[in-house]
């Protein structure tokens, strides 16, 4: 039944004497803040001073007001089905909330509360947050359960809380969830955190994870900011700014290794109130704000390393509340707990969702968890409107809070207008396993009730909102079952947000990553656009340009950071590993549906055998934007410190165009060799074949592209459905051209990989190039274990010779 009051036990314990053993006493919060105080110190982590009222003085507390036998008598009526929930719970919080402190405890805790006060005596400023006893722990995850009040000051304002935060163990989502999950209420205690307010009213605050909270990959520091209070971002009301830190770089000196950034919208922000009713408010942010980080990198930088810190004394993945004081320009840890979802799905299995079609897109935001649902729209306005949400319904609402989440647990998906990663939408979409598409913007205005539709977080980072049933396939990866090979297996990727979701898999690194997809998705510009921005006529180009590049003195800036930043959360995935990244090879049609790039591009007849390639980078209509190419790779490797990266030059038609590239890259700071940079080339062109020695002595490597070389060497259009029935990547001749090519680039002692798709359709095909003795292959992730599986089959002999034509 909680403490023994009889004992000897403190009413007020100050953070610095408080040991995260002691949670049956102060709560896994304020065990948390103690132990960081008194362990992590003199590892420069902040946390602000205070003090906590323990279980012992709720329960003395609870005993004074004769409370004990009555709130347990009042849960007993809970029916099954926790239809009189509400009522009850209200009754319990009101038997609290009248209730009167003992004197002991009273002059307890106002005596520490005097001890936080200013030279003048002047009252201080606190955060009085709840913190149960059985909150926090690596099993269970009550977050949100229980109120926190910010901006507190004077006496009986403190204790008014105090009261407040004891009544809050029996808010109605909490009660829920200790019957969920078989907690009996008369064993669990509240405890009371006292806490020095941090001035984040006049910085920044937010949330952070020790390893990504929706992929559970391990090796990125997760941090969300915002304006002002931290509220903002916990109850998902704001887009926040987003950050990921490459952890395993964190030591490394003269390296920023920030492999993601993202800028949110930041529309509101939460400060001080002015009256003792209402000791916080919500205001608008200026445009200024919303254009600036709320970070600088360096403060970034020094939060992942407080996280790596917090992570290793703890043991496990955290959860962690920061916040930055605008007064002294320091930053502080404010809560920490374990993360309680992605540390707890293990390795296991891989489960993939694809969508095969789909209806029209009727929503898009962020993508929580990797699953994709369907079913009847279902808006609600707010949580007193349960009682119509038909089980397995699509919830769509503007934001959520800890009232939702009986609501919530019923839903299949979650649709939200605000909130980032770490809103509340999120985070218990992920405790609950429910798919969730947060900070949509217009999710209320443009789902209707009863309309069918397909929530999508399967494709990247971003979540759709599919009109109708899209049609989906679920397929189950066991890493494993995958066996160890000579040949290396790798993986080609093209979206940055994907890369996360298949750390699990066991690949050499990348074969092939797609620059092409960061430019045409993520940064959307012509290069050459934001050099000659003057050239660029169209007024609606002009304006969109000019609205994504808002907050870049250097519009060429914004170009190479998202490229830079998209390659880097590629390499990161996969590092030391190495990471094959092929420089542009949009065609010339191609190039000009960019916003801007018809000022730029030539009317081609055939485009596939025209201005592409190596051809590019060095004429003058294309060098500067190859230029900016170059400053982004420089980046990756030399200021975020990910120097596993590859470059690859596509359609090198001759020895002399490699020479001419090789010197464009040399004069932007791209040496071949120098900080180990390796260049390959890729093979897709007879002629790279043919002059295999000669391309050899200027590249690295030989990555054959499969598919343009067929098409090549065949004389047929893969895009052609009169002549489909001719393109085969297993035609004797191709064949014979790939194992030519190896054979002669290993004789130059250079390596040879194949990133076509040939070995993920066809099996025979993947035991060829085991047989011809090539060095990697690089397949799409959903077919590496099959295909590791055949090479693996091959090199044991047990499928039969292969050999080359």
């Amino acid at each position: 039944m909680g403490v023994d009051v009889t004992r000897p036990v403190p009413l007020v314990l100050w953070f610095a004497e408080i040991r995260r053993s002691e949670v049956a006493l102060v709560g896994g919060k304020n065990a948390s803040l103690g132990e960081m105080i008194g362990a992590l110190s003199e590892a420069g982590i902040r946390v602000p001073e205070g003090f906590a009222v323990t279980a012992a003085a709720y329960w003395l507390f609870i005993d004074a007001n004769d409370l004990r036998d009555r709130i347990a008598g009042a849960l007993a009526g809970l029916a099954p089905d926790l239809s009189n929930l509400a009522e009850i719970g209200a009754a319990v919080r009101a038997m609290i909330r009248a209730g009167a402190f003992p004197e002991a405890l009273r002059r307890t805790i106002l005596e520490a509360y005097a001890r936080l006060a200013g030279p003048n005596g002047t009252p201080a400023a606190v955060a009085v947050r709840s913190s149960a006893t059985a909150e926090d722990l690596p099993e269970a995850s009550f977050a949100g359960q229980q109120e926190s009040f910010l901006n507190i000051r004077g006496e009986e304002a403190l204790l008014g809380a105090c009261r407040r935060c004891f009544a809050s163990l029996f808010t109605d989502r909490a009660i829920a969830y200790r019957e969920a999950h078989g907690f009996d209420h008369m064993r669990v205690a509240l405890s009371v955190g006292v806490q020095r307010m941090v001035r984040a009213d006049l910085a920044g605050a937010g949330v952070m994870f020790s390893l990504d909270p929706e992929t559970g990959f391990p090796r990125v520091v997760h941090v969300v900011a915002n304006w002002g209070l931290g509220e903002s971002v916990v109850q998902g009301g704001v887009d926040p700014d987003e950050y990921h830190v490459f952890k395993p770089l964190l030591g490394r000196a003269g390296v920023v290794p920030i492999v993601h950034k993202a800028r949110g919208g930041k529309a509101e922000k939460v400060v001080l109130g002015e009256t003792a009713d209402a000791p916080t408010r919500t205001v608008p942010t200026t445009e200024a704000e919303r254009l600036a980080w709320v970070l600088s990198d360096a403060e970034v930088l020094e939060l992942a390393r407080w996280a790596v810190a917090i992570e290793a004394h703890y043991g496990r993945p955290m959860d962690m509340e920061w916040a930055k004081d605008g007064e002294t320009g320091e930053l502080y840890i404010v809560q920490a707990r374990p993360e309680t979802v992605q540390s707890r799905r293990g390795a296991g299995r891989i489960r993939r969702w694809r969508i095969v079609s789909h209806g029209r897109r009727l929503a898009e935001g962020l993508a929580i968890g990797d699953e994709v649902a369907i079913g009847p729209v279902c808006r609600l306005a707010g949580p007193g409107e349960a009682a119509r949400f038909p089980d397995g319904a699509i919830l769509v609402a503007a934001t959520t809070d800890p009232n939702w989440v009986p609501v919530m647990r019923r839903a299949s998906a979650i649709v939200t207008d605000h909130g980032g990663r770490t809103s509340h939408a999120a985070i218990v979409s992920r405790e609950l396993g429910v798919p969730a598409v947060v900070g949509a913007g217009n999710a209320t205005e443009v789902l209707r009730d009863g309309m069918e539709v397909t929530v999508s977080c399967a494709e990247g980072d971003r979540g759709y909102v599919y009109e109708g049933r899209a049609e989906v396939e679920v397929e189950e990866l066991d890493p494993a079952e995958v066996p160890a090979t000579r040949t290396k297996v790798m993986v080609n990727m093209a979206n940055p947000a994907a890369a996360y979701r298949w750390w699990r898999l066991p690949a050499d690194g990348i074969g092939l990553a797609r620059m092409e997809f960061i430019i045409g998705n993520l940064i959307r510009i012509h290069p050459m656009a934001l050099v000659a921005f003057e050239r660029v006529s169209d007024p609606t180009a002009r304006a969109e340009i000019e609205r994504l590049t808002r907050g870049y003195d250097d519009r060429r800036e914004y170009f190479v950071e998202c490229l830079a930043l998209g390659i880097a959360r590629l390499a990161a995935a996969w590092h030391p590993k190495p990471v094959i990244v092929r420089m542009s090879d949009f065609k010339t049609n191609e190039y000009a549906r960019l916003i801007g790039g018809d000022a730029f591009e030539p009317p081609e007849e055939n485009p596939m055998l025209g201005w592409r390639g190596a051809s590019r980078y060095y004429a003058e209509g294309y060098r500067p934007g190859f230029a900016l190419e170059c400053r982004a790779i420089r980046r990756v490797r030399e200021v975020i410190g990910l120097d596993n990266v590859i470059v690859m030059i596509p359609f090198c038609r001759t020895p002399d165009e490699a020479d001419r590239v090789l010197a464009v890259m040399a004069e932007e700071g791209l040496r071949r060799g120098e900080g180990g940079l390796e260049v390959y080339v890729m093979a897709e062109i007879p002629a790279n074949v043919l002059l295999v020695e000669a391309f050899a002595e200027r590249f690295d490597g030989f990555s054959i592209g499969s598919n343009d070389l067929t098409q090549l060497v065949l004389g047929v259009d893969r895009d052609n459905a009169a002549l489909g029935h001719l393109f085969d990547e297993r035609n004797p001749a191709v064949r014979r051209v790939i194992a030519e090519l190896v054979a002669k680039a290993r004789a130059a002692g250079v390596h040879t990989g194949l990133c076509g798709q040939a070995p993920s359709d066809h099996p025979d095909f993947a035991r060829f190039l085991v047989e011809i003795g090539i060095e990697s292959m690089s397949v799409s992730p959903d077919s590496f274990i099959a295909v590791k599986r055949e090479v693996a089959t091959a090199e044991a002999g047990e499928a039969g010779a292969v050999n080359p034509p």
